[in-house]
């Protein structure tokens, strides 16, 4: 209820659709503008000699593939960073002080999402990530870290040597789902071990449970340190009144957000955002600093252009919101009344970190449907043209685009008619414990490895971290020792249709990399 008022108050002062009231109005008209798309569109449409990179040139005629690909629009928008008048590099050649179309999209961004500040990346969440475990091992050796977070925050905890202390989050065993943590499980980890920087949590979960990140901000804060939130999968809360609230309005001091994922923009752009905890703007520089250490000299314009376009979409057009969320209530509408599927939000809401859910995520239960998760998810991709978020042996998970509803029937008439077996079986699922600890994850990284087969892994210490995708939560972590069941677990996903483990050198993982043992003799 408390996430549920923070946004209600945010929207009815921001998106009112009430044209007298002026502030309403003037948000919206600020909203519309796309500095830095429109500015790169205007450079487009001029009759440029290019003598400089990229190596297309915007030549389409001589690029036919790659404009073949992207389009000729796009090649000719395809300008390379430090653009005079466009970006960083203004500060060289115009008025000290000026603001830079890039500079205004991202303070735009700012106010739309209630962040202090926005930084646009086109390296994914994932390099949000390492810029975020970065900015964590400048605070500290230690942090507080929930178990189930991406991949790419333990490549980043890995790399920064920094000690990560894990708080195991609720799973649900039945859908085969990680969840969150609660401001509880946090309080007690951070009195168990004081010299913790930083708190590290993902909300909200891959299946949509939303943790309660205004207490979890409070408890981090009552013992001196800052809250970090990977909130990937979260892009668009607090852009509409039937959302969630998003993580930096609530507190937290830093946020990722993989604003492709959801809100629309072009696929690899993200953003990374200050918020408005007590800590957050002591922050500031430094972020600002690994963020120009991560980002790439050759930052591609058309993803800062999608970002630009994708907040302005979101913001100006608050119907398009209340299509897709109509289409995605729709799916849950006939899933609750159907005699094979079931509609597994119940479920998502039972977990003890839930306090909300995302309406756009639909985690269908399969398993009295006669057919499991991942064969639905199988059959859909291959017969009906349908490519669905996720799978397990148990659900299949949607995602359905903030902006962009879902042709229903299409969708419901190929699920129907996914074939129904005559009995149905028992899957019980259960994710892999966590593995024993046996050295830390930077020393094992950079040990001497060699490969073995997987009939001689068990007992050995991982070298690398593995995760089976989706949904990217690290299953075994550099240092800790491989068991039957682990090993067992990332087969099967990897022999899946619809499965693979990141981190694997041999996809099929016959083999692991492993520590080397010390030679005898």
């Amino acid at each position: 209820m408390r996430a549920v008022l923070h946004t209600l108050a945010f929207m009815a002062t921001v998106l009112s659709a009430d044209p007298v009231t002026s502030i309403d109005a003037a948000f919206i008209e600020r909203h519309r503008e796309t500095p830095y798309s429109t500015a790169i569109r205007t450079l487009a449409g001029e009759d440029w000699q290019r003598i400089m990179v990229p190596g297309h040139q915007a030549n389409a005629a001589n690029s036919s593939g790659v404009a073949q690909l992207v389009g000729e629009q796009a090649l000719a928008m395809d300008f390379p960073m430090l653009f005079s008048g466009i970006d960083q590099s203004t500060w060289k050649l115009t008025t000290p002080g000026r603001v830079t179309p890039i500079m205004r999209a991202q303070d735009l961004a700012a106010e739309a999402w209630g962040a202090s500040r926005t930084w646009f990346i086109t390296t994914g969440a994932s390099g949000g990530n390492h810029i975020a475990t970065a900015v964590a091992r400048a605070l500290g050796n230690e942090s507080i870290v929930q178990r189930s977070v991406h991949s790419s925050v333990i490549d980043g905890f890995t790399h920064a040597n920094l000690t990560p202390h894990f708080v195991h989050g609720a799973v649900d065993t039945g859908l085969g789902s990680n969840h969150g943590v609660t401001a509880a499980q946090v309080d007690q980890m951070l009195v168990q071990h004081p010299e913790s920087a930083s708190v590290y949590i993902v909300s909200p979960s891959y299946f949509g449970a939303v943790a309660d990140v205004e207490a979890i901000a409070q408890v981090a804060h009552r013992h001196g340190v800052p809250l970090i939130v990977d909130e990937a999968w979260g892009s668009h809360f607090g852009l509409h009144p039937k959302l969630p609230v998003n993580a930096a309005r609530l507190g937290a001091d830093l946020v990722i957000s993989s604003t492709h994922k959801a809100v629309g923009s072009l696929t690899q752009s993200a953003m990374l955002q200050l918020g408005n905890g007590p800590l957050a703007q002591g922050l500031a520089t430094l972020v600002d600093r690994l963020v120009r250490s991560y980002q790439s000299t050759s930052t591609s314009a058309l993803l800062l252009a999608s970002l630009d376009e994708a907040r302005s979409n979101i913001v100006t057009h608050p119907e398009y919101v209340e299509r897709a969320l109509e289409s995605a209530e729709e799916i849950r509408r006939r899933v609750r009344a159907d005699r094979r599927f079931r509609d597994a939000t119940p479920d998502i809401l039972a977990s003890p970190d839930a306090i909300a859910n995302d309406p756009f995520k639909i985690a269908i239960d399969t398993r009295g449907a006669g057919i499991t998760g991942d064969e639905a998810h199988y059959r859909l991709l291959r017969d009906h043209r349908i490519y669905c978020e996720l799978s397990t042996s148990s659900a299949l998970l949607l995602l359905v685009g903030a902006t962009s509803p879902v042709d229903v029937d299409r969708f419901w008439d190929s699920l129907q008619a996914l074939p129904e077996a005559a009995i149905e079986p028992e899957r019980p699922f259960t994710l892999p414990a966590s593995c024993e600890r046996s050295m830390g994850l930077n020393e094992a990284f950079f040990a001497d490895i060699e490969t073995v087969p997987y009939t001689e892994a068990m007992g050995r210490v991982s070298a690398d971290s593995l995760a089976a995708y989706p949904p990217g939560v690290p299953n075994v972590l550099p240092g800790e020792v491989l068991n039957d069941e682990v090993i067992a677990f990332l087969r099967g996903t990897a022999a899946a249709p619809s499965g693979y483990v990141r981190g694997s050198s041999d996809p099929a993982l016959d083999t692991f990399r492993v520590v080397a043992e010390p030679r005898r003799g």
